[in-house]
């Protein structure tokens, strides 16, 4: 059977930039967030979903979920994030499977933010690898790459499982508190190991 690594980390820790280099390593990368946005994009699957259950405020006029909103109206109201998550999770979790079962890699890297607070992806990976950084180094991250505020992006790593039980649910950890290069130098001594676990 082949071998599935289930990346993790919070937000701005470094999952993209760790599963890109996966990829390019020849890993078979089947990562959730990009699949939500295939969904909620123009044209996606969900959009129809999206407009009967919250309206057409939330669509922007090109067709895709307005994500801003989305986010605003989420964070504020526990009962929607329950109706947007029951919408599309499932959705996710189908396709996710069905790119595992169709990988062409010597292994698969599950990209997963959520992978250590659900036991049903939990139960899909073999190992639990971490992508792991100070708060500070996250902030600093996520607001160079958005437009979101300092005390938006802390209320999102508030509201995401602290890093300390992340860690304790890892098989591997990488730590990117560094540059890319020993981001990159960390993904290809675990590709090493991946390779030959995936051939036992």
């Amino acid at each position: 059977m082949r071998l599935v690594v289930g990346l993790t980390g919070g937000i701005g820790s470094g999952k993209s930039a760790a599963a890109e280099e996966f990829g390019r390593l020849g890993a078979t990368v089947v990562d959730t967030d990009a699949i939500a946005h295939e969904l909620t994009q123009s044209g996606g699957a969900a959009i129809g979903e999206i407009r009967r259950r919250f309206g057409s405020d939330y669509v922007e006029p090109t067709g895709a979920m307005d994500r801003a909103k989305m986010r605003a109206l989420v964070f504020r109201d526990p009962a929607a994030k329950r109706k947007l998550e029951q919408l599309l999770h499932p959705m996710i979790r189908a396709e996710s499977e069905r790119r595992i079962a169709a990988a062409s890699g010597p292994y698969v890297i599950h990209v997963v933010p959520l992978l250590v607070e659900s036991a049903e992806y939990r139960q899909r990976v073999a190992r639990v690898l971490v992508v792991d950084c100070p708060e500070a180094v996250q902030v600093e991250r996520v607001r160079r790459r958005s437009s979101l505020s300092e005390e938006e992006v802390r209320r999102i790593i508030g509201a995401q499982i602290k890093s300390e039980v992340r860690l304790t649910a890892a098989d591997d950890v990488i730590d990117n508190a560094g540059t890319l290069d020993a981001l990159h130098k960390q993904v290809r001594e675990l590709h090493v190991r991946y390779l030959a676990q995936s051939r036992l």
